[in-house]
């Protein structure tokens, strides 16, 4: 019986960043969680300890930090990734292929009697933007989202007609809230996009779908949110979505000898319901490792 090494990768996790920006008196931040991952030539590295082609974790970081000040800052995290990459995989022989990934934290002008402030900030409550770039060599891959986007329709929601068992306690309804924390992954069909502009649109696509649409399940919403983005956005091959079902159950007020028409419920954050899919293009081209390197999902 042989062995030998498989699939490896190596480099340096959540590198926590915050870029200034002071070209003007009003300053703004980009503040980043950033991880570098490399592919190569790492058998001898696994099989005798030898680091010849191992690039350490730690000149990863560095590089991290210098790059932010070379290119004059982060800019839009996908661009920064590609940018990365290419520095790893086209600058370094031994190296072949780079997983970059990327968390952004947002970060708003704290307001003011005079207006927003010119350089002090709340963190936003809003969602995690992210970004993962996979390089092999010389083809790409780009997959942009968000998690911890959390959404909540008061009425608009109904769940009956589903399979009933000896152990189903669940009534029928056909007025619920319906509440999620929607982490999204997309892959883009090419490099050259504006990301900024893109990303806004998909959130926004998918605000609406939620919103909009009258759901008989979750994952009839989860459905619309996809088809509302990819038809919106050709340059878009699939994506993924994980949302899990945030319960609110109608409190029983009848002891006290009140009513409750759907106005008091207590909210349970556990165990909850977990939808995930991908929606996708019959004809979108193969996403490589893509896919594969983002954990978890489907």
């Amino acid at each position: 019986m042989g062995i030998r090494l498989g699939d490896n990768q190596y480099g340096k996790a959540e590198v926590r960043l915050v870029h200034v920006n002071r070209e003007t008196p009003v300053h703004s931040i980009k503040d980043i969680n950033y991880s570098s991952q490399l592919r190569g030539d790492l058998e001898s590295v696994h099989t005798e300890g030898d680091n010849a082609t191992c690039l350490p974790t730690d000149t990863q970081k560095n590089t991290v930090y210098a790059k932010a000040k070379e290119w004059g800052g982060v800019g839009a995290i996908e661009d920064f990734a590609l940018k990365m990459a290419r520095h790893f995989v086209d600058g370094h022989d031994y190296v072949h292929g780079a997983r970059q990934e990327v968390e952004e934290y947002s970060w708003e002008r704290i307001s003011t009697g005079k207006g927003p402030h010119d350089h002090a900030f709340v963190r936003s409550g809003a969602e995690v933007r992210t970004a993962v770039v996979t390089k092999d060599g010389e083809k790409e891959w780009v997959v942009s989202g968000f998690s911890g986007l959390t959404v909540l329709k008061s009425t608009g929601s109904e769940f009956h007609g589903y399979p009933k068992t000896r152990y189903t306690t669940l009534a029928e309804t056909d007025d619920r809230i319906l509440a999620t924390d929607v982490t999204a992954r997309w892959r883009s069909i090419g490099t050259d996009l504006d990301w900024d502009k893109t990303y806004a649109s998909v959130k926004a696509l998918a605000l609406e779908a939620f919103a909009e649409t009258h759901s008989l399940a979750l994952q009839q919403t989860l459905y619309a949110m996809g088809k509302a983005v990819l038809e919106a956005h050709p340059e878009i091959a699939e994506i993924k979505f994980s949302m899990p079902n945030n319960h609110h159950f109608l409190v029983d007020l009848s002891p006290f000898g009140l009513d409750n028409p759907n106005e008091v419920f207590f909210a349970a954050d556990r165990p909850y319901g977990l939808i995930e899919a991908v929606v996708e293009r019959d004809d979108a081209p193969e996403a490589g490792r893509a896919w594969e390197t983002v954990p978890g999902f489907v």
